[in-house]
């Protein structure tokens, strides 16, 4: 399992984990475009699913047939604890190193 995560990654596992059981390609799009202020595509976004599962940060199965989406199943996404342990370490880390930044004047 490759632990680095990029940017955007780290973005789309945020939402993930936000959304908790609610996660799926077009819910993650929409929620990341309003969270970020962004305009990313869904094509993007599952390819930044596809990457985390493999690096083993989510897991995904199929949900039930919905007659909204003519009975076809729709590909749901959640957070390991992999996943989840490794956000933890980065907020961490990213708050370590926010309290160390010194009071800055640009007056």
């Amino acid at each position: 399992m490759g632990s680095h995560l990029g940017n955007l990654e780290e973005m789309v596992l945020l939402v993930v984990a936000m959304m908790n059981e609610d996660a799926y390609g077009v819910s993650i799009t929409d929620e990341y475009n309003k969270q970020a202020n962004s305009d990313i595509s869904l094509s993007a976004v599952h390819t930044v699913l596809r990457r985390l599962e493999k690096k083993g940060f989510i897991e995904s199965y199929m949900g039930g047939a919905t007659q909204d989406r003519g009975g076809r199943r729709k590909r749901l996404y959640k957070i390991t604890r992999y996943g989840y342990n490794t956000l933890q370490e980065m907020q961490e880390s990213r708050q370590r190193i926010w309290q160390q930044i010194p009071k800055i004047s640009f007056g």
